[in-house]
């Protein structure tokens, strides 16, 4: 089998080893559905119950509002979705970002066209919202208020305490997409003022195929799923008990190595960072220097196709890619790329690379000499990069 240099975590994480064992009694053995009655179906009650108070603990949150979903993109499609319809009396009118990931961004699209209105307010050079302009953006029909804890390709991390604020002052709901934060970085929803927030197992070296939903105690919102009780009866369904468990359990692996893991991470995004834009002329960092994601490095490179790199440092057994996982079959250049105000030129040209606690510097020292080979391969190859030069030689 290849051996690779997995730098991808941001699409998915493997499943870790204690994760995988603390879920397969419930395949086989422990397997009772945990909405029965008999003691048998208490055991996978029980487990259920346990993972949703570990989930709650991480976010400072209560057990009862934590409700298990089949991951990100549903708990954002339930968070939208089901407020916009519950408050739609009150008023039509939802405020997200341009930079949210697609899973709310079609959501905003399906709302728009079933009768809502939706502001989506911009974002600096730096990915970060205009925290102003999301005040103007305010009407008296606003219901609700959805930008992401942090950035899925760019890395960067959102002011959630101010939007927070801001939601409550006008008695706003505020959800945040976490999915691509959870585990990452701490994030207490009192705090934050957050009212509704996604995460997804499989970004955390848990199970694809689970997520959760935290809503806030008094939050008028929907049921999203019907056909039994389960969840308070807002999410009917079986339990998928060993993806539960798989996910409280990654919770608390991530929770105990939040610190450690966020500053060896840290540490080396910094050192691909300095390497790369030392080392390799005419790239740019995508995304804030110091208010990102641990893990995240985003660079774009002039008169480069992003594809074609990847297809080069997938032959040297290098896993990355040049943005994210749901949009990587398009051949448009990345929304978030473009609100920070990229050319398509050169917003085409970018590689995210994001790292894990199993990286080494030996890893990162790999990549940046492959891809210093490959950047220059492909410029040679390049008519306008030809051009710059010859341009740039005469102006000498």
């Amino acid at each position: 089998m290849k051996q690779w240099i997995y730098l991808d975590n941001a699409a998915t994480t493997p499943v870790k080893h204690e994760v995988y064992e603390s879920m397969k009694p419930y395949f086989a053995e422990v397997y009772g559905n945990p909405s029965g009655f008999s003691d048998f179906s208490e055991q996978a009650k029980d487990a259920v119950e346990q993972a949703r108070k570990t989930v709650a603990g991480f976010l400072g949150a209560s057990a009862d509002e934590i409700y298990f979903t089949s991951g990100g993109t549903e708990s954002d499609n339930w968070a939208l979705k089901a407020v916009a319809f519950a408050n739609r009396k009150k008023g039509k009118h939802i405020i997200t970002s341009k930079i949210e990931h697609h899973a709310i961004l079609h959501t905003c699209g399906w709302l728009e066209k079933a009768g809502f209105d939706v502001t989506y307010v911009n974002v600096d050079e730096n990915g970060v919202i205009n925290l102003e302009e999301l005040r103007q953006a305010i009407r008296q029909d606003t219901i609700l208020i959805s930008v992401m804890s942090a950035n899925n390709e760019i890395g960067t991390i959102q002011p959630l305490k101010e939007i927070g604020a801001i939601a409550k002052e006008h008695k706003i709901l505020f959800h945040t997409d976490a999915v691509q934060a959870y585990g990452h970085i701490p994030i207490n929803v009192d705090e934050y003022g957050i009212d509704m927030l996604s995460a997804s197992g499989h970004k955390i070296n848990g199970p694809k195929g689970i997520g959760i939903l935290y809503i806030r105690k008094g939050t008028l919102i929907e049921s999203f799923m019907h056909g039994g009780e389960q969840e308070h009866g807002r999410r009917a369904g079986t339990y998928n008990t060993p993806g539960i468990v798989g996910f409280g359990k990654a919770t608390e692996i991530a929770q105990t190595l939040l610190a450690k893991r966020s500053a060896y991470e840290s540490e080396l995004r910094d050192y691909l960072i300095g390497r790369i834009l030392t080392e390799i002329p005419y790239c740019r960092l995508n995304g804030h220097r110091t208010e990102r994601l641990p893990n995240n490095v985003n660079i774009s490179f002039q008169y480069i196709e992003g594809e074609s790199m990847l297809i080069m440092l997938d032959q040297k057994g290098i896993c990355a890619s040049s943005g994210s996982a749901c949009t990587s079959g398009s051949l448009d250049p990345s929304h978030v790329l473009l609100a920070i105000g990229l050319p398509h030129e050169i917003a085409h040209g970018s590689l995210r690379i994001t790292l894990s606690e199993e990286t080494t510097k030996e890893d990162l020292d790999y990549v940046v000499e492959e891809l210093k080979k490959i950047v220059k391969r492909l410029r040679s190859m390049s008519p306008l990069y030809e051009d710059f030069i010859k341009e740039k030689t005469k102006n000498v």
